[in-house]
C-alpha cells in the first residue's frame, strides 16, 4: 500500500464486520463513508432529524480531524434521508455548518438503513492541499 493513502477507523461495528475505513486519505483527497449519529453503541437524536444530522455531521468532522482538517476544507457533503419531511431540518443542520464554505451537495431520499431508528446519514468529501 502507498505511504500516500491513509485509513482512519472510528470504532463503529459496521466497520469491522464489513471491512471499511472510517476515512480515507490519498493524496489531496479526504473521503469519509456514510456516517450516522451512532456514538459507540448509542444512537444520538432518536427521532429527531436535525439532531441526528448535526451528530452524523459532528461524527464525520472528527474523522476529517484525524488528518488535521475541519469544516473549511469540505467540497462535498451528501445526505441521506429516509423521509422527505425531514428535508427541512436536515438542511438546517447542514447550513449551520457549511454556509460559510458552500460545498457541493446532493441529498437523496432512500427507503431506509440498516438500523431503522437511523433517520439520516451524510458522507464528506476533503480537499488537503
Amino acid at each position: 500500500m502507498s505511504d500516500a493513502v491513509r485509513r482512519v477507523q472510528s470504532g463503529s461495528p459496521w466497520e469491522e464486520s464489513f471491512g471499511f475505513a472510517r476515512a480515507v486519505a490519498a493524496g489531496d483527497r479526504v473521503l469519509v463513508a456514510g456516517t450516522t449519529s451512532f456514538k459507540g453503541s448509542v444512537l444520538y437524536g432518536e427521532g429527531d432529524p436535525y439532531e441526528q444530522a448535526r451528530v452524523a455531521f459532528a461524527n464525520a468532522l472528527d474523522a476529517l480531524g484525524e488528518f488535521g482538517l475541519g469544516v473549511d476544507s469540505v467540497l462535498r457533503t451528501r445526505l441521506y434521508l429516509t423521509h422527505a419531511r425531514d428535508v427541512d431540518e436536515v438542511g438546517r443542520a447542514h447550513k449551520e455548518l457549511f454556509d460559510s464554505v458552500r460545498p457541493v451537495s446532493t441529498l437523496l431520499i432512500v427507503d431506509g438503513f440498516v438500523d431503522p431508528r437511523i433517520l439520516v446519514e451524510v458522507e464528506l468529501e476533503a480537499f488537503r492541499g
